[in-house]
């Protein structure tokens, strides 16, 4: 099998443990979905609503599962889960060329840090003292990375990637361009009419197998350090503030906004432009949806929701006034409910009760 030349389907459904219903030795040299996709193109069907399109595809084959084998118009690779069988085959077709393991000239590298040789440095990338950086690691164009910082075997980080002082970065973490780990938490005291500095003195913790989006950014820790630990998957724009913990698998969508030392557990799922706010601790396996504002701890695994769903403008502004007036009805209610009670225990008494 030539890389250059695609694979072939046998080897592709030895990879994801499936079986060929087809031509085994057809070579696929990129993927496509089932629209678009035509001669030499791998597609994949995990959602019924897509029936027709699968019927209709010209695809060189398909993965399916054993229910849809003859709806395939090609060969087809049948899996028992499509969807996750095609994440894997993504990974053979990344855009990412395999790295060159040297230190690029422009690169400027501490006397004191250590730099396996089988990591690549990027171009105009700044390594401060006592850094280490681990065995396949790829540090891309215009990367610093701060003193005391490490960073573990095959790990990525693409151009301008900011980690400030004593960062640790764990392996086979992908951190996205623009991404800045270690700057201050946002730690003030007050005193009389001005804000007093808290200088935040720990650092940043990134276990293994990590993805930190776009422009995300992990504040360092107060005294101790932030965490995120194995498996972790933040989207873009993603802030987390001082002495956060997200646990191991947890996937949080982007513009999503985390306050200080919030615990956040494993399994769990945020969806975007969430708001969660400080000091709470989030149960394992808690889905939050989108637009959702957390002001309290969950110790219940579940899914939850808050804020508005969509509708028209004018019955919105209706409502809006509703809500204004919910704290004055509930008063109200509850007068009523007073009298009610109070008729009836008069009632009673009549009654010789």
């Amino acid at each position: 099998m030539d890389d250059n030349q695609g694979y072939r389907l046998s080897d592709l459904a030895a990879r994801v443990g499936g079986r060929v219903s087809g031509d085994p030795a057809c070579v696929i040299h990129s993927l496509a979905t089932l629209q678009t996709a035509g001669s030499g193109q791998l597609s994949f069907f995990a959602n019924g609503r897509y029936l027709k399109q699968l019927r209709e595809s010209g695809a060189e084959a398909v993965l399916v599962t054993e229910a849809f084998e003859a709806e395939v118009q090609g060969s087809a690779l049948i899996v028992a889960d499509p969807y996750l069988a095609f994440a894997e085959l993504t990974q053979l077709f990344d855009w990412r060329r395999a790295i060159r393991p040297g230190i690029h000239p422009s690169a400027q590298v501490s006397d004191s840090a250590q730099v396996s040789p089988e990591a690549e440095i990027g171009p105009g990338v700044v390594v401060g003292d006592n850094v280490s950086i681990g065995a396949g690691a790829c540090i891309g164009a215009n990367a610093v990375i701060g003193a005391d910082s490490s960073i573990g075997a095959g790990s990525r980080l693409e151009a301008n990637v900011t980690l400030y002082p004593n960062v640790r970065v764990g392996q086979r973490v992908l951190i996205h361009s623009g991404a800045v780990l270690g700057a201050d938490g946002f730690g003030f005291a007050r005193e009389s009419e001005r804000w007093v500095k808290i200088c935040q003195l720990g650092g940043v913790e990134i276990g293994d197998d990590v993805e930190i989006g776009a422009n995300t950014t992990i504040d360092r820790g107060a005294l101790e350090n932030t965490r995120i630990e194995r498996g972790v998957k933040l989207d873009n724009q993603i802030q987390v503030a001082h002495n956060v913990q997200i646990g191991e698998d947890t996937a949080i969508a982007g513009c999503t906004a985390i306050a200080g030392s919030t615990r956040i557990g494993r399994r769990c799922t945020v969806a975007g432009m969430s708001g969660i706010t400080g000091h709470l601790d989030i149960a394992d396996g808690t889905h939050i949806t989108a637009m959702s504002l957390v002001s309290r701890s969950i110790s219940r695994p579940g899914a939850y929701s808050s804020g508005t769903g969509l509708e028209p403008h004018q019955q919105w502004k209706r409502n809006v006034v509703r809500f204004r007036q919910l704290d004055e009805l509930a008063r109200r209610v509850r007068k009523l409910e007073q009298a009610l009670e109070h008729i009836s225990t008069e009632g009673q008494d009549d009654d010789g009760c």
